[in-house]
């Protein structure tokens, strides 16, 4: 039986600033970000946009005609929590329309979340084949302005419907994990951006994409030159170039840095995404891979800095490009709106209220669903009123 991805889209909000802006107020060269780090654009969040919103948005064409009527499981990966108990899905339930009879729960590590989210799914997906999960990641990654990190930052959210008999990509059963307490990159419950060690980090990556390949070699897992591409978390795009040049240097292949570029069209243009990364990463190879990639296995390495990694891998199914949207992705990149440094700096200092104040959200989003206000301490969405369908 097969069990993995019959359907999944992305979404990020309308805004974004160019790295090139970012540049010109630090006083640098926009080929520092651009080369550098292999970005273009990072995607900001107005006011009325959220981890919920951004979630929302990405789930509904997943849900259209009927489709979100078998789901019994929704997991909503993200370390952008709103809440410390209740969990973001459950604010979906009303936006969205889901079924009464399901269980909805938030995971957390870092930026493996989803993947611990996918396995889950593939395990409820097997006990009950009639059953169906939704997976949601969605995060907003804050370092803070003026930090090194900032050029990385960015925001979007993910969807995927797990089912039996999947139209895009089936998952393989074998992987190979490590995890190692770290303190690369954390964020404790009183500060609102994230504290990271950056070299350290991206050596520690490195280093547990090697563990985590060395153990799925050890179950049995596909050798090297059997997969057509792999996939990577993309806190920044030169990781891709770093991550595949360890992992050909290990398995002692050629390296062809140009194969990379299909895999990181989406996240050049949003940043960073965390949870969501690897994801969007997967479904940019499959939109913008020239060759019929039917029938080929995908490798996917997840890492959550503190630090979890796990690598698996997929097989992309023969309709797969049925459920890609990528016009609809290049549409809704193409239609957001630039930011000057000013505005974005005003939405990133902007103070929420804490003490059950009430406060209207001012409407700026395009997008389909929108935070409406926070009301004694309870925020409130809705369906905008001013949602333009960029695609039918």
């Amino acid at each position: 039986m097969l069990i993995g991805i019959d359907d999944l889209n992305f979404y990020v909000p309308s805004f974004y600033l160019p790295l090139a802006t970012l540049a010109k107020q630090k006083g640098e060269l926009p080929e520092k970000y651009h080369h550098g780090l292999g970005q273009r654009h990072m995607a900001i969040p107005s006011l009325d946009e959220d981890i919920v919103t951004m979630a929302a948005n990405a789930a509904y064409p997943l849900l259209k005609k009927d489709k979100g009527k078998k789901i019994r499981t929704l997991l909503f990966a993200t370390e952008s929590s709103i809440d410390q108990s209740k969990a973001a899905g459950l604010f979906l339930h009303t936006l969205l329309k889901l079924p009464r009879n399901m269980r909805i729960i938030e995971l957390k590590q870092a930026c493996y979340s989803a993947t611990a989210a996918l396995q889950f799914a593939y395990a409820l997906v097997a006990q009950d084949p009639t059953h169906e999960v939704l997976i949601i990641a969605s995060d907003i990654a804050r370092y803070g302005l003026n930090t090194p990190g900032e050029p990385t930052q960015g925001c979007g959210a993910i969807a995927m419907r797990i089912t039996t008999q999947p139209t895009v990509l089936s998952i393989n059963p074998e992987s190979g994990c490590y995890s190692e307490d770290v303190m690369d990159f954390w964020r404790p419950n009183y500060q609102e951006t994230a504290i990271v060690l950056g070299k350290y980090s991206t050596q520690k990556y490195l280093t547990v994409l090697k563990q985590c390949w060395l153990a799925y070699q050890a179950k049995n897992g596909k050798p090297l030159d059997d997969l057509y591409d792999c996939c990577y978390h993309l806190p920044f795009c030169t990781m891709a170039h770093k991550a595949e040049k360890t992992l050909h240097i290990l398995n002692n292949k050629p390296f062809n840095a140009e194969k990379i570029m299909p895999s990181v069209f989406y996240n050049r243009q949003i940043g960073n995404t965390y949870a969501a990364s690897l994801y969007i990463s997967l479904l940019s190879l499959l939109a913008h891979t020239e060759l019929n990639l039917s029938n080929q296995h995908i490798g996917a390495f997840s890492y959550g800095s503190g630090c979890v990694g796990e690598f698996f891998t997929l097989t992309v199914q023969s309709s797969y490009q049925n459920n890609l949207r990528t016009m609809a992705h290049l549409h809704m990149l193409e239609n957001r709106t630039a930011v000057t440094y000013e505005q974005y700096k005003q939405w990133f200092e902007y103070t929420w209220p804490t003490q059950g104040e009430s406060i209207i959200c001012p409407q700026i989003t395009t997008g389909r669903y929108r935070l409406k206000s926070i009301e004694a301490h309870r925020r409130q969405y809705e369906k905008n009123p001013h949602h333009l369908e960029l695609v039918p």
